[in-house]
Order: C-alpha cells, then sequence, then structure tokens
C-alpha cells in the first residue's frame, strides 16, 4: 500500500524480491485497487452493516473444523466431500427431500436399469 496515498500500486508490486515476475500478485493488486471504493470496512461497521467475513469464517468452522477436524480422523478427498455434503444438507433443513431424492436415484440405479430387459419383454 502506497504511505502517501493510501493506495495499492500493481506496478510497484509486480516482482518479488528475487525479482521474478508475479501475475498472479498483479491480478490480486489491480482487484484491490479496483474495489477499493467497496473496501471501507470501518465505515461499514461504524453504520452498522454487516462484514459478510465474519458470517463465512462461522460457517466453515461450523461445518467443517468441527467435523473433520477431529483428533485421529483421516479424511480422502471424497469422504470429507460427502461428509460436509450431508452436513450441509441437514444444516439448511432440505435432508428429507435430499434423501427422497437420493432414494429415488438409487432405486433408479439399482433396479430399473438392472431390470430394463425383463420388463420389456414382459410388455
Amino acid at each position: 500500500m502506497d504511505e502517501v496515498s493510501g493506495t495499492y500500486n500493481a506496478h510497484r508490486r509486480a516482482h518479488t524480491a528475487d525479482d521474478r515476475p508475479t501475475p498472479g500478485l498483479n491480478r490480486a493488486a489491480a482487484y484491490l485497487e479496483a474495489k477499493q471504493p467497496y473496501l471501507d470496512y470501518h465505515i461499514a461497521l461504524t453504520v452498522g452493516w454487516p462484514i459478510a467475513t465474519g458470517v463465512i469464517e462461522g460457517s466453515c468452522r461450523y461445518l467443517v473444523k468441527d467435523r473433520l477436524d477431529v483428533t485421529g480422523a483421516r479424511w480422502s478427498l471424497p469422504g470429507g466431500e460427502a461428509v460436509l455434503l450431508l452436513r450441509t444438507v441437514i444444516a439448511n433443513g432440505d435432508f428429507t427431500e435430499y434423501w427422497q431424492h437420493h432414494m429415488r436415484c438409487e432405486y433408479q440405479r439399482t433396479h430399473t436399469t438392472l431390470y430394463q430387459e425383463q420388463l420389456d419383454i414382459a410388455a
């Protein structure tokens, strides 16, 4: 951040200490420069507007950390995603609808497609 103007200067931050270009840093600096008028958090807090980071961090803690970060737990990516999906569906109050959909899909996958030839013959 420029100490005089209080703005981000993408050109000054365009290289690392080893003088290597950093395109990701350039994009981040350009984003901050473009969004600077909207980044006055102290004004938003003074007026009483909510800052979403607290809500997001609380949700991540509730959905992810409390369930997956237990002593001795080892999660595969698919297993962890499945647990998070179920926790999210339950937390949103949509479990009954989700479970009905899941059972319909399970029936389709295990019964309807396996016995389709017998049904065609009977018809």
